[in-house]
């Protein structure tokens, strides 16, 4: 790899369609890059195309214009490089704990001593012991989250996308699940890029926060988050730099 990148997005457009055929300008010339290892969160106004944008980098929809490069293969990842997580869970209700964690690794045609290995190990890792045979209608909305999350880092990801997965969270069940995600991420290196509309999440997680502007969605600034690991929430140092991106953020 010649340049320090995983993802890097060029001069990036979308448009979507109204009821009566008028184009509808979502995302107008989007550039950014994400390094190798680093947790990156994109945050704005609701309605500026966050989640468009994550969407169209997971390769799930196309977008009108503009480059997108991944770190030694600029055509994207494959599936078994790139997995996500979603704000509504998202989890199979027929198959249960074990069987959805274990999804993605039979669609890799994974082997099943291999697969059964790191099931255990996920399932350990993100708190769901004891919850194998439990099926989705009988977790909470927190262990449902967790099973997306043990879902996704079972395939081993390169690259992480997340679309506000703690949003439909009671505030203790967040700050949990935002410390295992931080835990594993610092273990395992892998680069994250997460959509978030709270200014104190993304300041707690992330390396480096895209702000963007109302629809049509763009770059307004990136601010680097230089705290020290773990993160002061009631530090003066936090404080300054969730007010900085505040007077930064339009709504």
């Amino acid at each position: 790899m010649n340049e320090n990148f995983a993802i890097k997005v060029n001069g990036l457009d979308h448009f979507f369609s109204s009821d009566d055929s008028r184009k509808m300008e979502v995302l107008r010339n989007v550039s950014f890059t994400v390094k190798p290892g680093e947790f990156s969160a994109i945050l704005g106004p609701s309605g500026c195309g966050k989640s468009t944008l994550l969407r169209i980098l997971a390769g799930m929809i196309k977008p009108a214009g503009g480059r997108i490069d991944f770190a030694d293969n600029n055509k994207g990842f494959k599936n078994n490089e790139l997995a996500m997580i979603f704000q509504s869970f998202a989890i199979f209700p027929w198959l249960n704990v074990y069987e959805n964690v274990e999804f993605g690794l039979k669609m890799k045609n994974t082997p099943a001593v291999e697969r059964a290995k790191k099931v255990e190990e996920h399932v350990k890792e993100i708190g769901l012991v004891g919850f194998e045979k439990t099926y989705p209608k009988d977790l909470s909305g927190g262990m449902k989250q967790r099973v997306g999350i043990a879902r996704a880092l079972a395939v081993e990801p390169r690259l992480l996308f997340m679309d506000e997965p703690f949003s439909s969270l009671d505030a203790f069940t967040a700050n949990e699940l935002r410390q295992d995600v931080l835990k594993i991420w610092l273990q395992d290196k892998i680069t994250i890029l997460m959509v978030t509309h709270l200014v104190d999440e993304a300041v707690e997680m992330a390396d480096t926060v895209l702000v963007m502007t109302p629809r049509p969605g763009q770059v307004e600034a990136v601010v680097p988050i230089d705290l020290p690991r773990p993160r002061n929430r009631r530090s003066k140092e936090f404080f300054s730099l969730v007010d900085k991106i505040m007077d930064i953020v339009k709504i």
